[in-house]
This record gives C-alpha cells, structure tokens and sequence, in this order.
C-alpha cells in the first residue's frame, strides 16, 4: 500500500512537471495534473491539500534536479573560472533548451509557498558559488572579495539575464558567452 502511495504521488509530481514545461504555472489545474497522472482529482487532493502545495513540491523537484546538474558540471572543472563557467553554460544552456519550465522555475507570478522555493534554490546556487569563489580568493585566482556576496550577485545576474531571452522564447544565441564574460570581469577573472 504504502509502494504505491509513493508511486502515485510520484505519477502526480511528474504530470505536473511535464504540464509546467509545455504550459507554464499558469498553465496548469489540479484536474489535468490528475488527468495526466491517470489518477482522480481527489487523489491529488489526498497527497497535496492545495495546487500551492503540489507546485511547491514540483518547484523543489525540478529546481534540484537543476541544482544538481550545475554542480557536477562545476565539479568537472578544475580551475573556478572553468567551473564558473560550467555553471553558467549549464544554467543557461539547460535554461534555454526548456524555456517554458525555466520561465517558471525563474520568474513566472506563483503563489507565495512556490515563490519561496525559488529562493530555497537561489540560495543553494549561491552556496556552490560562493565556495568556488572562496577557493579562488585562497588560491589566488580570483581578488579578494566577499564570497556570499559576489555569489548572490552572480546568481541574480544569471537569472535575470535568462529571463527576457526565455519571456520572449528567443533562443538567445550570444547569451552564454556574453554572460560568461560578464561575469568572468565581475569576479575578476583574470583574462
């Protein structure tokens, strides 16, 4: 019983995620989420008391599963200007391939329990920047900055620059490489 709880929620959860990619948050309704998981309304309703609870859970789902795929990107690299440039290429470069989902995962009007997890994710985009450059001001590869700081700024450049690309469905050819050099000179990448 408790197996297949835990597959509907899953079927639930995916539906969910595959309507935000094609539609948006303001795409999608309990009942096609319901109808794309091959499950009853109610039973959405048993698993997420409310649709906030349910895009909560899908905006965790999707945002680490990007989370994740930035960081080993990163972890290839071995110098932080290559692995600074890693995150943003992945970033975008995923952003870009899956432009509906990335406009709401990015800056799509939600309910406040779902504009919060964005902030959850921005943060952990945050993190892992800020040891990359931390790493860099130890060794030397990067001036002496505030790690939190610059990571926060890099973090709300990225997705801001993503944003009006992704609104207006332009596939954004000079975006990465303008972009990563931006923020290689922000960070005092040294050229």
């Amino acid at each position: 019983m408790k197996a297949r709880l835990s597959a509907s929620r899953e079927r639930i959860i995916a539906a969910a995620l595959e309507i935000m990619a094609g539609h948006g948050y303001a795409g999608c309704s309990v009942a096609a989420v319901a109808e794309r998981a091959g499950v009853a309304t109610g039973s959405v309703y048993r698993h997420f008391p409310t649709k906030a609870d349910l895009f909560a859970e899908v905006f965790r789902t999707a945002s680490q599963r990007e989370v994740d795929a930035v960081a080993r990107a990163a972890a290839l690299e071995t110098t932080v200007a290559e692995r600074v440039s890693a995150i943003i290429e992945t970033f975008s470069g995923r952003a870009l391939q899956s432009p509906r989902l990335a406009y709401a995962l990015l800056a799509e009007p939600v309910d406040p329990a779902v504009d919060a997890e964005r902030l959850v994710f921005r943060r952990a985009y945050a993190e892992l920047i800020a040891g990359y450059v931390a790493s860099g001001v130890a060794s030397g590869e990067l001036p002496p900055q505030d790690p939190e700081l610059t990571a926060t700024a890099v973090v709300g450049a990225l997705a801001e620059a993503m944003v009006g690309p992704l609104a207006a469905g332009v596939a954004g050819g000079s975006t990465i490489p303008s972009l990563t050099t931006f923020i290689h000179r922000a960070l005092g990448v040294s050229p």
